[in-house]
């Protein structure tokens, strides 16, 4: 992993009995992206936080910028010793690093249909490398569900939108749509573009790909 840095912040708790296992993810994911793409020069914070990942996992990433992301694991959480076993890590691996190539570029974007892009984008170019199914947020709504209740088209502009109610199911939205919306936004795109190349997986446009979406019927133009 020449191109990396794996930065291990153990203040908040010790990983010590992990480290192996958790190196070869990245390790693992390093590679998949090298079979690609040449792989960015990041930094990766990996860390301990206890409650403080998704429930179902017992980890969860964050990118912060084009040269930096951050992982975090929950040992004590009983789902994290089956997603360290199962390919979750390197998985949530290439989806943030996916992130971070897409600062470099056009950036995640500030509007809904921005972030839905990227989001979308990123899980499905994991898909991509690794031949691996969607994940449980990515498949939470059918096609036919998103299509019989389609975002309208002038929420995908806001900028001061919920990002939380989203993605995440608080407030008023239910858990998970928006990576659901996003992953199928950019399958429908792919379905009509064919395979891009490295290059396209990030820089496309975000509204080349929302163009495709109101055309198969999951943004509604009031």
């Amino acid at each position: 992993m020449d191109a990396w840095t794996l930065h291990w912040l153990e203040a908040s708790g010790a990983l010590g009995e992990f480290r192996k296992q958790l190196t070869e993810e990245f390790e693992i994911a390093y590679e998949a992206i090298s079979r690609w793409m040449p792989a960015p020069r990041l930094d990766a914070l990996i860390q301990r936080l206890p409650g403080e990942t998704i429930a179902e996992l017992g980890l969860v990433g964050r990118a912060y910028r084009s040269t930096m992301f951050s992982m975090t694991f929950d040992p004590d959480n009983p789902n994290f010793a089956a997603s360290l076993k199962h390919g979750a890590v390197h998985r949530h691996v290439i989806h943030e690093v996916h992130h971070c190539l897409r600062m470099a570029g056009p950036g995640y974007g500030w509007t809904l249909g921005e972030a839905l892009v990227s989001e979308g984008l990123a899980g499905q170019f994991v898909r991509q490398l690794l031949g691996s199914e969607p994940e449980p947020w990515e498949r939470a709504f059918s096609l036919e569900a998103l299509r019989a209740e389609p975002v309208d088209l002038s929420a995908l502009g806001a900028t001061y939108y919920d990002h939380n109610a989203w993605f995440f199911g608080t407030a008023d939205k239910p858990k998970w749509l928006g990576y659901a919306l996003g992953d199928q936004m950019v399958g429908r795109w792919l379905a009509v573009v064919g395979q891009p190349d490295a290059s396209t997986w990030v820089n496309v446009r975000a509204q080349d790909i929302l163009a495709v979406a109101l055309d198969q019927g999951l943004i509604r133009n009031p």
